[in-house]
């Protein structure tokens, strides 16, 4: 069976999703082309050899809707003979359209395909494309559907994480993400957004606050608190794991992940296509898994698929040099330590979401970069990047440098 190597990775900055973030003016497709142009020019690419371009997009409507992977290839004037597809598996879909893309080289049926992902937060808000989980009785009910910040407390609760055990782990993500930033640790592979005249709109994460500190974070209030109470989802949560007699709110803005706008691309392809191409590739993909988890917690997935992943892959999590698991509230990266016994020092060690933001569709692309050029800095072999995933999901990767 071939194997599938990672040749190259790009992504843009994260803009604060708001209107009066930096992205703000500059429409989904558009990001998502930036990227792809990016990947083209670094790498001399005749764009008429890639057979496919994958795009994660976890609210595909409005400018966003009707096939953005197929639009973003017009948009960046790749050959006409270039197909595209939009995946969603929630938060999970950027990672997901890299090992969508990998499949599709390890069988043999493509040999190079450029995979990502894509969110434009300001401009399609989040939850603008609906769906049967939340509102459909006969799906909410038996899987206990709560919305993800109450589950995260829910985390928290059953998993003995305090407030300030998820505020300092956040002030620790904000100071891990701005030394990377100041060391030029994301310079390889961050490429600055442009306006149509050329002139540079952002080169940098947007929602970052380096100078967070547990004083600044112990003003604000928890955000899911009137939700859980008011809105009835605490009940939902105690009924589905009765062991709990009160769920305890210490999630907030300042250690859940911030709402961004960005995009992402991978080039993925064959070592025959690799070498046809003039390119040296970076990594190969080794191994890749999905798998349900229970869904009133929710966010654990990435417990349950590591654990198939490594059975799978025949490995242990000593085999692993570096994780990147995407720190969608605080308690999920906690629970995922917990629960495998990790040193911190190999968690996300450039920081993560809480500082620099999730931009749902593109994540999975982008920490799976991160995580490599890491891997290249150090001089270390193998990383596993997971995310969890609404609706009680998760999705991982492992990948080895070559």
């Amino acid at each position: 069976m071939p194997e599938a190597y990672i040749y190259d990775h790009v992504r843009t900055p994260r803009g604060r999703g708001k209107k009066d973030g930096a992205l703000h003016e500059v429409p989904a497709v558009r990001l998502a082309a930036t990227a792809l142009e990016a990947i083209r020019e670094r790498n001399d690419l005749d764009t008429a050899r890639v057979d496919d371009v994958v795009l994660g997009c976890v609210d595909p409507v409005g400018e966003a809707g009707g096939d953005i992977a197929r639009a973003a290839v017009f948009a960046a004037d790749y050959a006409t003979s270039v197909p595209g597809m939009q995946i969603n598996r929630f938060c999970a879909s950027g990672l997901d359209a890299v090992n969508i893309a990998s499949a599709q080289v390890m069988s043999g049926q493509h040999k190079l395909v450029v995979a990502g992902g894509v969110e434009s937060m300001s401009r399609v808000g989040l939850g603008a494309s609906g769906g049967a989980w939340p509102i459909e009785p006969q799906v909410a009910i038996p899987s206990y559907f709560m919305p993800q910040g109450v589950s995260a407390d829910l985390i928290a609760t059953k998993y003995g994480f305090s407030r300030d055990d998820c505020d300092a782990y956040a002030v620790e993500s904000q100071k891990r993400a701005g030394k990377s930033w100041d060391e030029g640790r994301f310079s390889k592979s961050v490429i600055p957004v442009k306006d149509v005249n050329g002139i540079t709109i952002l080169d940098r994460d947007e929602h970052m606050r380096p100078d967070t500190d547990m004083q600044s974070l112990a003003s604000l209030n928890p955000s899911f608190e009137m939700m859980g109470s008011m809105g009835g989802f605490n009940a939902v949560g105690i009924q589905a794991h009765p062991e709990i007699e009160a769920i305890r709110h210490v999630h907030h803005a300042g250690n859940s992940s911030g709402i961004v706008d960005g995009a992402a691309a991978v080039l993925i392809g064959s070592s025959a296509a690799g070498r046809s191409s003039g390119l040296k590739p970076r990594a190969r993909i080794k191994a890749f898994a999905n798998i349900g988890s229970e869904p009133a917690l929710m966010l654990t997935g990435p417990v349950d698929v590591t654990q198939k992943l490594l059975k799978n892959a025949r490995m242990e999590m000593k085999d692993i040099d570096l994780i990147e698991i995407n720190e969608a509230f605080a308690s999920v990266v906690l629970r995922y330590q917990q629960a495998f016994d990790l040193d911190p020092q190999t968690v996300n060690v450039n920081g993560g979401a809480i500082a620099m933001g999730h931009p749902l569709g593109a994540t999975g692309a982008m920490i799976l970069g991160t995580v490599l050029d890491e891997l290249e800095r150090r001089d270390l072999n193998t990383a596993l990047v997971t995310l969890c995933i609404g609706a009680g999901m998760g999705t991982a990767t492992i990948i080895e440098r070559v």
